[in-house]
């Protein structure tokens, strides 16, 4: 599918599943810890800083925020999870909406799953990648903050992690720096390509 990716506009925020928009186009669903990156992914591929919020607070973006691309394809970003600076109720809240995201039925095509390439697993990303691989959800792996290492201590570290990590054989692995645009042109044309 040829998609114009500057062509960007947000579409909706949904504090319940029930507020989520129909799924008229392809949509892709956006996960991961907070603070991982996923707003700045977002802007970096519309090329538009100011498209998504990027919050200097973990756990901010506390709905489901929807972003539309050349009417072509809808991006869900979900809450992130991680936050540790607000109350069990709320975070078991923004679970609960994330999960019955993935548990209500609701058509999706992909999941971009992003991980910060500096850190080690957490417990929500394991089980995250878990709950994937048995329920065959077709998932990108999506690494962030990538411009802090080499080429060759990329290549290493995505090895290390493939170790740790259980990742699907047919997931597509992705490194990315969302400031100094790498990895970002090749992400792009996966997602173009998965949606023909």
């Amino acid at each position: 599918m040829d998609i114009n990716f500057r062509k960007a506009k947000f579409k909706a925020l949904a504090a319940t599943i029930e507020q989520c928009p129909d799924t008229d186009v392809p949509e892709i669903v956006m996960s991961g810890r907070s603070n991982v990156g996923k707003s700045s992914l977002i802007n970096a591929l519309a090329d538009n800083s100011k498209l998504a919020r990027v919050s200097q607070t973990p756990g901010k973006t506390r709905a489901v925020v929807f972003f539309d691309f050349d009417d072509k394809l809808r991006i869900a970003d979900l809450p992130g999870y991680g936050y540790a600076k607000i109350s069990k109720e709320k975070k078991a809240a923004f679970s609960s909406l994330a999960d019955s995201y993935f548990t209500s039925g609701r058509k999706f095509d992909l999941v971009l799953h992003l991980m910060d390439i500096r850190r080690e697993p957490t417990e929500e990303d394991v089980a995250m990648l878990e709950y994937m691989n048995a329920n065959n959800i077709r998932y990108f792996v999506v690494f962030t903050k990538c411009d802090k290492f080499s080429n060759a201590q990329l290549r290493r570290r995505i090895e290390e992690l493939k170790d740790i990590y259980n990742f699907d054989e047919n997931a597509d692995i992705f490194a990315v720096s969302s400031s100094k645009k790498q990895g970002i042109n090749e992400l792009r044309e996966a997602i173009a390509k998965l949606l023909l």
